[in-house]
C-alpha cells in the first residue's frame, strides 16, 4: 500500500489558486516540482503509487501523485529532496488539519479520498461551502 506525504500549502488560499500556481510553474519546463530539506526515509513506499496532499487555509484539499524523490544539494551545499510530481491536481473531501512545520507521513488508510469517489453533489459544491460543512462535521 502506497505511503502519501502531507505538507503545507503556503501562499495559497483555495485550490484554484494551486492550479495557477503549477501552470505558472510549467511553463517553459518539463517537469514540476518542490524542493524540501528533509528526503523520506519511506522513499519506496511513497513511489509505489504515493500522493503529496496539500493543507490549505487548515484543511486537506488536494493531492499531486508523486512522480519522482531526488537527491539534490542547494546553493548553501545542505542537502534537500526535490519532490517531482505529475501535473494534475485531485480534489479530496476537506479534511481538518492543524498547521505544522516540513512534512509528515500521512498513512494511505489515513488520507480522504478523492471528491471524484465522495459523490456527485460534492464535486458540483463550491469549495467554500465544502469547507464550511467539513469545519462543521456534516461531511
Amino acid at each position: 500500500m502506497a505511503l502519501h506525504i502531507l505538507k503545507l500549502c503556503v501562499g495559497v488560499s483555495e485550490i484554484d489558486d494551486l492550479k495557477r500556481w503549477v501552470a505558472d510553474c510549467r511553463k517553459g519546463k518539463d517537469t514540476l516540482d518542490h524542493v524540501t530539506r528533509m528526503f523520506p526515509r519511506r522513499k519506496d513506499e511513497i513511489l509505489q503509487g504515493g500522493s503529496l496532499y496539500w493543507v490549505i487555509r487548515g484543511f486537506i484539499l488536494a493531492r499531486q501523485p508523486i512522480a519522482g524523490l531526488e537527491p539534490v544539494t542547494g546553493k548553501d551545499g545542505i542537502e534537500r529532496c526535490r519532490i517531482v510530481f505529475k501535473p494534475q491536481i485531485i480534489p479530496v473531501r476537506p479534511t481538518p488539519r492543524r498547521a505544522f512545520q516540513g512534512w509528515r507521513y500521512l498513512a494511505a488508510a489515513d488520507a480522504p479520498p478523492d471528491l471524484a469517489r465522495a459523490g456527485k453533489a460534492m464535486q458540483g459544491m463550491p469549495e467554500k461551502l465544502r469547507r464550511e460543512l467539513s469545519e462543521l462535521g456534516l461531511l
